[in-house]
C-alpha cells in the first residue's frame, strides 16, 4: 500500500520537474504537438503553502479536454486522408494517432493510480 502511493508521488514529482524544465527550456509558449492543459498549476515540490495556479480539478479538466483534442485531431486528419485530401499524409495521421493512443494510455494509467490511492486509502484501519 505504502509503495504504491510513494510510486504515485515520485511519478508526479518526476512529471513535474520533466514539465519545469520543459517550460524554461520552451519558455510559456506550449508546442504546437504538446497537449494542452497540462501546463498550468503546477508547483515546484518546495512551494506547497503558495496558491498560484488552477485547483487540481481544473488541471484534470483541461488535461482530459487535451486528450480529447488529439483524438478528435487524429479523427479528422484519418478522414480527410481517407477522402484524399492534400494535406493530409500517411505521416501525419500515424502520428496524430499515436499521439492520442499514447495520451489516452496515460490518461487510463492515471485512473488506475488513483483509484487504487482511493481504495488504499479507504482500507486504512483507523
Amino acid at each position: 500500500m505504502t509503495d504504491s502511493i510513494s510510486s504515485v508521488l515520485s511519478q508526479i514529482r518526476a512529471y513535474q520537474n520533466q514539465l519545469g524544465q520543459a517550460t524554461r527550456v520552451a519558455g510559456d509558449m506550449p508546442r504546437s504537438d504538446a497537449i494542452q492543459g497540462l501546463a498550468g498549476g503546477v508547483q515546484a515540490p518546495g512551494q506547497a503553502g503558495a496558491v498560484t495556479g488552477a485547483s487540481f480539478s481544473e488541471t484534470l479538466r483541461g488535461a482530459l479536454q487535451g486528450v480529447s483534442e488529439a483524438q478528435a485531431k487524429a479523427g479528422a486528419l484519418q478522414r480527410a486522408f481517407e477522402l484524399g485530401e492534400p494535406g493530409a499524409d500517411l505521416a501525419r495521421v500515424m502520428v496524430a494517432s499515436q499521439q492520442s493512443q499514447v495520451a489516452f494510455r496515460a490518461t487510463v494509467e492515471v485512473r488506475n493510480r488513483l483509484v487504487q490511492a482511493y481504495q488504499d486509502v479507504m482500507n486504512m484501519p483507523l
